[in-house]
C-alpha cells in the first residue's frame, strides 16, 4: 500500500508540475499598441494578424486621434503608462527620441534579419534617426507630385506629352491655362497656415538651396517670389490659403483648375471623380538640372523605452515589416522600401502616376528630424501667409522665420 500510495502521489505530482508548465506556456506576453488607423487600416488588421500566429505574444491594439497624440503619448511616459508600440507622424518622431521616451532599436535592427537599412528609402528612414542612432521603423510613407489636365494642355495648344519641369514653365503654363471666363485656375495648391501648407513649401525651399534651418536662403526666398506670383495674378484660387490639399485635389478633380500638386492618396479618388485625361509628373524644378527635392509623409513604428518586453516588441515590429509589400496591395499606402516593387494595378492612369510617386520619393525629405518641429513649422507657415497676403516682402517674411527658427534652434 505504502509503495502504491507513493506511485500515486508521485502521479499526482508530475501531473501537477505538467498543468503547471502548461499554464505557464499558455500565459501570452502582452504588448500594447497605439495608432490612429481604423479597421480598415493598416495597424489593427497587422495587429489581428500578429495575435493569429499565436507565438506566445499578444498585442493590444487602441485606436487614438491625431490631435492627441502627442500630448497624450507624452503624459503617458511621463506616468509610466505609456504602450509599448505607438504609431507616430514622422516630423514628431525626433521630439520623443530626444527625450529618450523612444527605444534605442540600432543594436537590433543590426541583428535583424527583416528589418535592413538599406532597403528603405532616404527620407523615411532619416526620419527615425536621432543622434547617429534608429529610434524607430518607417511604417510606410508617401509624398507630393505635380497633377495636369492633359484635356486642358490640347484645348490651349500645350503639348500633353510635356508638363512643366522648372518653376518658370510651371508659371507660363498656369497664365495659359488660367480661364476666368470658366471658372479654371492654372493651378490647385494648399498654401494653409498649418502643417499642410510647410509640407508643400518646404521642397520648393530645398530645390532653392535652402532648408529650415536657412529657411531665407536666395533660393527660398525665390520659390516664396514664385508662389506669390501665382497668387498676385490670380493663377490660383484665392482661397489656397485656406484649404488643405483635399479641396486643393478637389478643385482640380472637378476641372476647376489645369494643375495640382497632391499626393498618391489621391489617385483612387480621381478615378472616380475626374472626367478627363491626366498624368502626373515630377515637381518642377528651379531650373533645368537642379537638385530634386520632395515633401515626405506618414507614420512611424518605435517602442517606448519603458516597455517591460522590448525584445518581444521588436518582433511586433519584425512581423509588421515582413508585410510590406502588401501595404500598397492591401491598405493604398506606399511601403517606406525602396526594394519593393508596386504590382500594377491594370489601371493605366493609376499605374503611370504610381511610377512617378515612386521617382517622386527617391528625393522626398523628412521635415526636421527636429524636437520642436512644431515652432519650427510655425515660422514657416507665417512667412508663407504673410509674403502672400502682401503683409511683408518674401525676404523680409522668411528673415523673420530664419530669426525665430534660430531661436528655436538655440
Amino acid at each position: 500500500m505504502a509503495i502504491r500510495k507513493s506511485v500515486i502521489f508521485g502521479a499526482l505530482a508530475l501531473a501537477g508540475v505538467s498543468l503547471f508548465g502548461l499554464s505557464a506556456k499558455a500565459e501570452d506576453v502582452k504588448l500594447t499598441l497605439w495608432s490612429l488607423d481604423k479597421d480598415t487600416q493598416p495597424a489593427p488588421t497587422l495587429v489581428k494578424e500578429f495575435n493569429d500566429q499565436h507565438n506566445g505574444i499578444t498585442i493590444e491594439y487602441r485606436l487614438i486621434q491625431f490631435d492627441d497624440v502627442v500630448t497624450e503619448a507624452m503624459r503617458a511616459y511621463a506616468t509610466g503608462q505609456a504602450p509599448d508600440i505607438i504609431a507616430v507622424d514622422n516630423p514628431e518622431h525626433a521630439l520623443f527620441s530626444s527625450r529618450g521616451a523612444f527605444l534605442d532599436l540600432t543594436d537590433m535592427i543590426k541583428n535583424s534579419k527583416v528589418i535592413k537599412p538599406e532597403n528603405y528609402f532616404p527620407g523615411p528612414l532619416k526620419s527615425v534617426e536621432w543622434d547617429g542612432k534608429y529610434f524607430g521603423v518607417p511604417k510606410a510613407t508617401n509624398t507630393i507630385a505635380l497633377y495636369y489636365n492633359k484635356d486642358m494642355f490640347k484645348a490651349k495648344g500645350l503639348d500633353p506629352n510635356k508638363p512643366p519641369q522648372t518653376w518658370d514653365e510651371l508659371v507660363e503654363g498656369a497664365r495659359k491655362l488660367t480661364d476666368p471666363a470658366k471658372n479654371v485656375y492654372g493651378l490647385a495648391f494648399s498654401a494653409k497656415a498649418n502643417e499642410e501648407g510647410t509640407f508643400q513649401f518646404l521642397p520648393w525651399a530645398q530645390m532653392g538651396g535652402g532648408s529650415y534651418e536657412h529657411i531665407n536662403a536666395d533660393g527660398a526666398v525665390k520659390a516664396l517670389e514664385v508662389w506669390k506670383t501665382i497668387m498676385d495674378e490670380k493663377l490660383a484660387s484665392p482661397d489656397t490659403l485656406t484649404r488643405g490639399q483635399w479641396d486643393s485635389t478637389g478643385t482640380f478633380n472637378s476641372g476647376n483648375a489645369a494643375m495640382a500638386i497632391s499626393g498618391p492618396w489621391e489617385l483612387d479618388r480621381m478615378l472616380q471623380e475626374a472626367k478627363f485625361d491626366w498624368g502626373v509628373t515630377l515637381l518642377p524644378v528651379p531650373k533645368e538640372g537642379a537638385e530634386r527635392s520632395s515633401a515626405m509623409g506618414d507614420f512611424n513604428w518605435a517602442i517606448f523605452s519603458t516597455s517591460k518586453h522590448p525584445a518581444e516588441a521588436f518582433k511586433a515590429l519584425e512581423y509588421f515589416a515582413s508585410q510590406d509589400d502588401k501595404m500598397f496591395k492591401n491598405f493604398g499606402q506606399l511601403p517606406a522600401r525602396s526594394d519593393i516593387s508596386i504590382p500594377e494595378t491594370g489601371q493605366p492612369l493609376k499605374d503611370a502616376a504610381l511610377k512617378v510617386f515612386l521617382e517622386q520619393l527617391k528625393y522626398a525629405k523628412p521635415r526636421g528630424p527636429h524636437p520642436q518641429w512644431p515652432k519650427i513649422s510655425k515660422a514657416i507657415q507665417d512667412a508663407i501667409q504673410a509674403a502672400l497676403t502682401g503683409q511683408m516682402s518674401a525676404k523680409d517674411a522668411l528673415d523673420q522665420a530664419a530669426d525665430k527658427i534660430k531661436a528655436v534652434l538655440g
